[in-house]
């Protein structure tokens, strides 16, 4: 049971940060990462093509809300969907103060070709240790950064000591479909609230040096599906010049499209990449009809690096006044977009205030383990972030993972992981303020 103590009895950063260091160390956090790993996996990959099935993540959800309940908080398992429960868990302190959600997600991407995998022995989840590095599908992206924050809480508990505000953890589903089973549904349909909001997420870096940090990202980036199609005359394929080959028209597209500029105001930051298209999938012709050339050719492409103001409308404008240059300069071009069925728009989310929570207890946090202040920029892929900053929750993200992780031999470093288990255990003092915890007599 926890006790109030007087605020003048509050640890010093550093006196905290010696208290906690017998509770956050390697022989802790790694064999809870390697767990993590591997629970539920792999029903719970879930990709963001809208066209193709959505994970499971229960049994990963039910392992963490294990942990979750030793630890003493109030538990609970809330689904939209049959197999996938978010887990939404809490601790309500003592005192009225500031309430704080600390956040991951439970669904990983899919791993692709196994045999790929040369760093985990063609296994993507069996966690495989070299040095200072972690591999596995997962590790980076996110279950590594879920242990920290599983860490982080214990080692604060373990060291004698309670959030005096109410702790959440929320660790949500389907968030690699940007959340509409998730935190959209938590917060839309549930009434999940705080006064801040943490998502540990990668934010990672490493120089050519070998040096490494973490930066903190305080927005993040939107993105679209978008698909064009190019409709053409099939012919036989031996007299491909008498009908119009879809495919033929790439070249000529494809340059406009790697040109492509986006009407936008600038904002403060950018994300790593300003606003542009990727091509993701590119498809023609059919199994069995090798004897002709294809009628159509299909392009998904991702729009990547929005900004803030920039809209589904304002994109589709500009690419459809590119369209129009390109069908002038070609009469026989036959091309027409239209959003990815099934994909949302994700706009992007204004920059978080340094100087006010949470941004500046984790910078205070970064500066009293690393000695160092962290980077402050905007973050390019989606995270459950967006989705609490779009409802008015400031929200930041904070992660040992690396931002832009390998899509193969994934990995996070060790060290790294340790350093931010320690931030976040930090920044959950400074945010939520701590109170003793006394046996009851």
């Amino acid at each position: 049971m926890n006790a109030p103590v007087p605020a003048s009895d509050l640890l010093a950063d550093a006196d905290l940060l010696a208290a906690l260091a017998p509770h956050i160390t390697e022989a802790q956090w790694l064999p809870l990462a390697k767990a993590l790993i591997q629970a539920g996996q792999p029903d719970a990959e879930n990709p963001l093509d809208p066209d193709q099935p959505s994970g499971r993540e229960e049994g990963i959800a039910r392992f963490v809300a294990g942990k979750l309940d030793a630890l003493g908080f109030d538990v609970e398992l809330i689904a939209k969907r049959e197999g996938r429960p978010n887990v939404v868990a809490a601790l309500q302190g003592s005192a009225d103060g500031p309430s704080l959600i600390l956040n991951d997600h439970l669904d990983t991407y899919p791993a692709g070709d196994h045999a790929k995998w040369t760093r985990t022995g063609g296994d993507p989840y069996r966690p495989t240790r070299d040095g200072d590095f972690l591999y596995a599908r997962g590790t980076s992206d996110t279950r590594a950064n879920l242990a920290c924050t599983l860490l982080a809480v214990e080692a604060l508990l373990n060291a004698g000591y309670a959030p005096r505000g109410k702790l959440l953890c929320v660790y949500t589903v389907d968030e690699e479909k940007n959340g509409p089973d998730g935190s959209i549904f938590l917060l839309d349909e549930k009434g999940l609230k705080a006064d801040y909001e943490i998502t540990c997420e990668p934010t990672g870096w490493t120089d050519v040096q070998g040096n490494w940090g973490m930066g903190v990202a305080v927005a993040n980036a939107g993105h679209y599906l978008v698909e064009l199609t190019i409709r053409g005359e099939q012919m036989h394929l031996w007299r491909p010049e008498l009908g119009i080959n879809p495919v033929d028209k790439l070249p000529r597209i494809l340059h406009a499209l790697h040109t492509q500029t986006f009407a936008h105001q600038p904002p403060q930051r950018y994300g790593g990449t300003p606003p542009r298209v990727a091509v993701l999938r590119v498809r023609a012709g059919e199994p069995r009809e090798m004897q002709f050339t294809p009628a159509e050719c299909r392009l998904v492409l991702g729009l990547v690096g929005l900004v803030p103001g920039m809209t589904a409308e304002s994109v589709l404008a500009d690419l459809e006044r590119t369209l129009i240059s390109l069908r002038a300069e070609d009469p026989q071009l036959d091309i027409s977009l239209r959003p990815y069925p099934g994909a949302l728009f994700v706009g992007a989310t204004v920059e978080q205030d340094a100087e006010q929570e949470p941004v500046a207890s984790l910078r205070a946090a970064y500066r009293c383990v690393l000695g160092d202040e962290p980077a402050l920029y905007r973050k390019n892929a989606f995270n459950d972030t967006i989705r609490f900053s779009e409802r008015g929750i400031p929200a930041i993200t904070f992660g040992p993972g690396e931002d832009g992780w390998p899509p193969i031999n994934e990995y996070i470093r060790i060290e790294k992981s340790l350093a931010a288990t320690r931030i976040l255990a930090l920044t959950i003092a400074r945010i939520l303020g701590l109170q003793r915890r006394v046996p009851v007599s």
